[in-house]
């Protein structure tokens, strides 16, 4: 397969702009990820060669921008959380090791168990956030709608009015 066709099965071939396509990214966003940290630097390579990416590479970078898209946290945040994910997956390996006494396999667990903390410490703080815009949005929504209500009884009409009503269209 060609480094210009993007798809998942060579990803161990795929240049910035063709990572950036798969992705939905730009280049210049996934060279800034590698400069703060959030995506590993790109390896040595001789003078005049193109950087390529593995295919774990390209599902960082998935990873990276589904947390961004889904949580809309920071890129600070952003790192404390891949941050904690690295640390979880060393961890794991560390634990799927059989000559591990169960004393260690014990610590091992307790620190997998700080680092979901940090993890979930992070994602509700986001969660509350959210609820408390939604909260805000639905007490917004029922001032607008109460004064419409006051406006139409002075006005002798009824809101919603009978066909919005028949429709479905009034939602609470």
């Amino acid at each position: 397969m060609s480094a210009a066709t993007p798809s998942a099965e060579g990803a161990g071939n795929l240049r910035i702009g063709d990572v950036a396509r798969l992705v939905g990214t730009t280049p210049r966003t996934i060279r800034y990820y590698e400069e703060i940290g959030l995506l590993p630097e790109a390896s040595a390579r001789p003078s005049g060669r193109h950087r390529v990416y593995s295919e774990a590479e390209v599902e960082r970078l998935r990873e990276v921008m589904r947390l961004k898209d889904l949580l809309g946290v920071s890129l600070e945040e952003l790192k404390t959380l891949l941050a904690a994910e690295d640390a979880r997956a060393e961890v794991r390996a560390q634990l799927r090791r059989e000559d591990v006494d169960p004393e260690r396999r014990r610590e091992l667990l307790n620190e997998a168990l700080g680092h979901i903390d940090r993890q979930l410490s992070l994602v509700r703080r986001r969660a509350g956030e959210l609820a408390g815009l939604e909260d805000e949005l639905s007490e917004t929504r029922k001032r607008v709608r109460r004064k419409m209500r006051e406006l139409d009884a002075r006005a002798g009409a009824t809101f919603p009015p009978p066909a919005l009503e028949a429709s479905g269209e009034t939602q609470p």
